[in-house]
Formats: structure tokens, C-alpha cells, sequence
């Protein structure tokens, strides 16, 4: 049975720990209200560029296009964005675990490029490595990027899984991430994003037809359409990567609050246990104390 100072260093050291989680859920909640600002300005632009490609697509263009070529899938890329650091609930787990989905649902080899320190762990285990749902090559990681990071710091992940495809050691590039809903509900989403999937005309503008003759393009439509493809992967890999920093500090901001009510349901258990302890040893010093003036009455 556990002595007084025993509990008494255990208190103490739930104490301290809870004053750690007290402080990281504020520096997270701090954090996540930055990184949500960002998310919400970035929104308009990936949502703008997808519209807008969407417009061309359903002109019917003349063009041909590296990223809308259509191949038999004989082996796939998969963008996958993780966070850096633990810590954050099932954030990192679900997202690798729709990766494992992904790469199960059709067995071929997969070009993997990582972006974020947990996701580029677990699958630097099995790179090289072949399965019944084919290999798992690690071709190019993007960690330890910050908390703001600028677009520059992540285009060289997607240059190398655009070579990949332009190269034709794969034959579609997926992204998979945690898109930001609230502080409490986080997402793990997969996109193909070459050849891209874009939305219908008639859902362009919340179900509404944008009429065609409403908008001209110089040079012209297809040059357009051609300099807006590059931009528009780019584009939804950085708002993924912000998605996801939005996501990462709610989760844990929600981790570290649970963390410091579970410690203060603990420091009160072992008050408790702490004080009737303390009772139980006061007693028997007083039984002892009686005891032993009887005895002498006793005697004398």
C-alpha cells in the first residue's frame, strides 16, 4: 500500500504534468485561431481556381493537356499530409489509415510523397516493400515546415509527384488530408487531383448555371486552361497543408483539454486516497497512544 510521501509525490507530479497540458491547450488554441484565419483566406482562391476550370471543362476545349490525360492506372501517386508532432488525438492515424484505404482499394504500386513528419514514419517502414496491394515507394517528403508555412516551402513535394506523372511512373496522383470543419470535427478527405476532379458546370456557383457568354479569354480558352492546371494543383496541395495545420491544433487543443480534466479527476482520486490515508494513520497513533496509557495505568 502506497505511503503518504508516495502520494504526495504523485499529486505533485500530476500537478505539474496538468499545468503543462493547461499551457499547451492554450498555445493550441491560439494557434489554431491563426491557422483557421489562414484556411478561410485561402478557401476562396482553391474554390475560385476549381470554378473556373470547371467553366473550361464544359466549353468542350480542343485541348490536350498533360494532367487531363486519361491512362489505364497501372501504378498510382498519393500526396499524403500529416502533421509534424503528436500529441493530437486520432488526427495522424485517420489519415494514414484512409492512405492504407486508398492503397488496399486497388492493388498497384504507389509513388508516396509526405508532407509531415508522422505520415513519412509510419511509411518509411515500408518503402520497398511488397504487399498483396503491391509496393509502397517513398519518392519525396516535405517536413518540419512551420506553422506559417509560405507556398515556396511546399512546392518542391508536389514537383516531385507532378514528375511522376509527367514521366509516367504513375498514372493518377491522389491527395489525401484533414479538412477543418471546427475546432471539435476534422475530416480525413481523399482527392484525385491529376487528372483533376471538377465539379460539374451546372454545380458551379451553388447549383447554378454560369452562362458561357458572360465571360471572354485572351490569349484564348485553351492557353488559359493550360496555364491554370499547374497553378490549380498547387493550389489544393498548400490549402490542404493549411486544412490540415487548422486541424492538427484543434485536435490538440480538444487532446490537451481531455488530458487536464483527466488529471484533475486523477489529483482528486488520490486526494482522497490520500486523506483517508492520513486519517486511518492519525487513528492508529491515537489507538496506540491510548493503548499504551492504559497500559501504564495498568502497570502502575
Amino acid at each position: 500500500m502506497a505511503n503518504l510521501r508516495d502520494l504526495r509525490n504523485r499529486i505533485a507530479s500530476v500537478q505539474n504534468t496538468q499545468k503543462i497540458t493547461k499551457a499547451q491547450e492554450l498555445v493550441s488554441a491560439a494557434k489554431m485561431r491563426r491557422a483557421q484565419r489562414a484556411t478561410e483566406a485561402s478557401r476562396p482562391y482553391a474554390a475560385g481556381i476549381a470554378q473556373m476550370l470547371s467553366r473550361l471543362a464544359s466549353r468542350e476545349l480542343d485541348v490536350t493537356h498533360p494532367f487531363l490525360e486519361q491512362r489505364e492506372v497501372k501504378a498510382r501517386g498519393l500526396i499524403l499530409v500529416t502533421a509534424d508532432r503528436g500529441l493530437a488525438g486520432g488526427l495522424n492515424i485517420n489519415a494514414i489509415r484512409a492512405a492504407n484505404r486508398l492503397i488496399q482499394r486497388e492493388p498497384t504500386p504507389v509513388k508516396m510523397v509526405t508532407i509531415g513528419r508522422k505520415g513519412r514514419d509510419y511509411f518509411r517502414r515500408f518503402s520497398g516493400v511488397t504487399s498483396r496491394s503491391g509496393s509502397i515507394d517513398l519518392v519525396g517528403d516535405r517536413s518540419m515546415v512551420g506553422d506559417r508555412p509560405p507556398i515556396a516551402d511546399i512546392r518542391p513535394a508536389v514537383t516531385v509527384a507532378v514528375q511522376e506523372f509527367l514521366e509516367g511512373r504513375v498514372d493518377e496522383v491522389w491527395l489525401i488530408f484533414t479538412r477543418y470543419v471546427n475546432a471539435v470535427s476534422h475530416v480525413p478527405t481523399t482527392v484525385r487531383l491529376i487528372p483533376p476532379e471538377l465539379p460539374p458546370a451546372s454545380e458551379v456557383g451553388k447549383g447554378k448555371p454560369v452562362p458561357q457568354s458572360l465571360y471572354e479569354f485572351d490569349p484564348s480558352a485553351e492557353a488559359v486552361l493550360g496555364a491554370l492546371l499547374p497553378r490549380y494543383v498547387e493550389s489544393q496541395v498548400y490549402h490542404a497543408v493549411l486544412e490540415n495545420q487548422a486541424s492538427e491544433q484543434g485536435a490538440r487543443m480538444t487532446a490537451m483539454r481531455a488530458a487536464s480534466d483527466n488529471a484533475n479527476e486523477l489529483i482528486g482520486d488520490l486526494t482522497l486516497v490520500r486523506n483517508k490515508l492520513r486519517q486511518a494513520t492519525i487513528t492508529n497513533e491515537l489507538m496506540e497512544i491510548v493503548g499504551g496509557a492504559e497500559a501504564l495505568a495498568h502497570a502502575s
